[in-house]
Protein backbone atom coordinates (compact mmCIF):
# COMPACT_ATOMS: atom_id res chain seq x y z
CA UNK A 1 0.00 0.00 0.00
CA UNK A 2 1.25 3.47 -0.67
CA UNK A 3 1.36 6.08 2.16
CA UNK A 4 -1.56 7.79 3.23
CA UNK A 5 -2.04 11.38 1.30
CA UNK A 6 -4.94 12.54 4.05
CA UNK A 7 -5.75 12.60 7.35
CA UNK A 8 -8.81 10.48 6.50
CA UNK A 9 -6.87 8.21 4.36
CA UNK A 10 -4.15 7.80 7.44
CA UNK A 11 -6.66 7.29 9.71
CA UNK A 12 -8.95 4.71 7.65
CA UNK A 13 -4.93 2.82 7.32
CA UNK A 14 -4.21 2.99 11.31
CA UNK A 15 -7.91 1.32 11.76
CA UNK A 16 -6.48 -1.56 9.13
CA UNK A 17 -3.31 -2.06 11.18
CA UNK A 18 -5.42 -2.01 14.34
CA UNK A 19 -7.68 -5.02 13.42
CA UNK A 20 -4.01 -6.68 11.90
CA UNK A 21 -3.01 -6.19 15.20
CA UNK A 22 -0.07 -4.70 13.76
CA UNK A 23 1.08 -2.48 16.99
CA UNK A 24 4.31 -1.89 15.73
CA UNK A 25 3.10 -0.64 12.28
CA UNK A 26 0.10 1.64 13.96
CA UNK A 27 2.87 3.31 16.54
CA UNK A 28 4.89 4.25 13.27
CA UNK A 29 2.10 6.73 12.46
CA UNK A 30 2.31 8.91 15.44
CA UNK A 31 5.03 11.36 15.31
CA UNK A 32 7.76 11.39 17.82
CA UNK A 33 5.86 14.27 20.02
CA UNK A 34 2.55 12.83 19.84
CA UNK A 35 -0.35 13.37 22.58
CA UNK A 36 -2.96 10.88 22.52
CA UNK A 37 -5.67 12.82 25.21
CA UNK A 38 -8.42 10.55 26.65
CA UNK A 39 -10.85 13.61 28.37
CA UNK A 40 -13.86 10.89 29.40
CA UNK A 41 -11.44 8.93 30.87
CA UNK A 42 -12.38 6.99 34.42
CA UNK A 43 -10.45 8.00 37.81
CA UNK A 44 -7.31 5.58 37.84
CA UNK A 45 -6.87 5.55 33.71
CA UNK A 46 -4.63 7.61 31.89
CA UNK A 47 -5.92 11.15 30.63
CA UNK A 48 -2.63 12.15 28.54
CA UNK A 49 -0.11 10.57 26.85
CA UNK A 50 3.00 12.40 25.89
CA UNK A 51 6.06 11.13 22.70
CA UNK A 52 5.23 7.98 20.38
CA UNK A 53 7.39 6.06 23.54
CA UNK A 54 4.20 6.60 26.08
CA UNK A 55 1.81 5.40 23.27
CA UNK A 56 3.45 1.99 22.44
CA UNK A 57 3.49 1.32 26.10
CA UNK A 58 -0.19 1.83 26.54
CA UNK A 59 -1.00 0.25 22.89
CA UNK A 60 1.73 -2.34 23.61
CA UNK A 61 -0.75 -5.36 25.05
CA UNK A 62 -4.02 -4.07 23.21
CA UNK A 63 -4.44 -7.15 21.12
CA UNK A 64 -3.81 -9.44 24.60
CA UNK A 65 -6.82 -7.93 25.54
CA UNK A 66 -9.52 -7.09 23.06
CA UNK A 67 -9.62 -8.87 20.02
CA UNK A 68 -11.09 -6.53 17.17
CA UNK A 69 -13.37 -7.81 14.65
CA UNK A 70 -14.60 -4.56 12.72
CA UNK A 71 -14.70 -0.69 12.56
CA UNK A 72 -18.58 -0.46 11.19
CA UNK A 73 -19.96 2.71 11.10
CA UNK A 74 -17.22 4.72 10.85
CA UNK A 75 -18.04 8.57 9.85
CA UNK A 76 -14.97 10.97 8.92
CA UNK A 77 -16.08 14.62 9.30
CA UNK A 78 -13.31 17.34 7.39
CA UNK A 79 -13.20 20.31 9.28
CA UNK A 80 -12.01 23.85 8.85
CA UNK A 81 -8.47 22.87 9.34
CA UNK A 82 -7.32 20.43 6.63
CA UNK A 83 -4.84 18.60 8.92
CA UNK A 84 -7.46 17.50 11.32
CA UNK A 85 -10.45 15.34 11.25
CA UNK A 86 -13.09 14.49 13.73
CA UNK A 87 -14.49 10.76 13.58
CA UNK A 88 -17.58 8.94 15.19
CA UNK A 89 -17.16 5.44 14.81
CA UNK A 90 -17.90 1.98 16.86
CA UNK A 91 -15.21 -0.93 17.44
CA UNK A 92 -16.59 -4.22 17.84
CA UNK A 93 -14.86 -7.71 18.59
CA UNK A 94 -14.54 -10.09 21.72
CA UNK A 95 -12.59 -9.86 24.75
CA UNK A 96 -9.79 -11.95 24.89
CA UNK A 97 -10.02 -13.30 28.71
CA UNK A 98 -13.42 -13.82 29.35
CA UNK A 99 -14.84 -14.01 25.58
CA UNK A 100 -17.12 -11.59 26.18
CA UNK A 101 -18.56 -9.16 23.43
CA UNK A 102 -16.40 -5.78 23.22
CA UNK A 103 -18.39 -3.08 22.17
CA UNK A 104 -16.88 0.68 22.54
CA UNK A 105 -18.45 3.93 20.77
CA UNK A 106 -15.85 6.85 20.10
CA UNK A 107 -15.22 10.09 18.84
CA UNK A 108 -12.04 11.00 17.97
CA UNK A 109 -10.41 14.80 17.44
CA UNK A 110 -7.27 13.65 14.93
CA UNK A 111 -4.80 16.09 13.36
CA UNK A 112 -2.15 14.85 11.31
CA UNK A 113 0.81 17.01 10.10
CA UNK A 114 3.69 15.64 8.00
CA UNK A 115 2.15 12.30 7.29
CA UNK A 116 2.21 11.56 10.98
CA UNK A 117 -0.79 11.54 13.88
CA UNK A 118 0.65 14.42 15.94
CA UNK A 119 -2.44 15.25 18.18
CA UNK A 120 -5.75 12.39 18.67
CA UNK A 121 -8.13 12.95 21.39
CA UNK A 122 -10.29 10.02 22.04
CA UNK A 123 -13.50 10.40 23.52
CA UNK A 124 -14.79 6.42 24.28
CA UNK A 125 -17.28 5.56 26.02
CA UNK A 126 -15.83 5.21 29.88
CA UNK A 127 -18.78 3.50 30.82
CA UNK A 128 -17.82 0.17 28.93
CA UNK A 129 -15.15 0.12 31.45
CA UNK A 130 -17.20 -0.45 34.73
CA UNK A 131 -17.95 -3.89 33.06
CA UNK A 132 -16.50 -6.38 35.13
CA UNK A 133 -13.20 -8.00 33.80
CA UNK A 134 -12.68 -5.55 31.62
CA UNK A 135 -9.06 -4.82 30.92
CA UNK A 136 -7.84 -4.15 27.53
CA UNK A 137 -5.30 -1.42 27.71
CA UNK A 138 -2.86 -3.38 30.00
CA UNK A 139 -2.87 -0.94 32.88
CA UNK A 140 -3.32 -3.79 35.18
CA UNK A 141 -6.54 -2.57 36.19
Amino acid sequence: MSAPTSPADLYRHSLRLLLDKDMSAWVALWAEDGLMEFPFAPDGWPKRLESREAIAAYMRRYPDHVDLHDFPDVRIHLTDDPETIVVEMRGVGRLVESDHPFEMTYIAVVTVRGGRITSYRDYWNPLAVLEPGIDFTGSGR
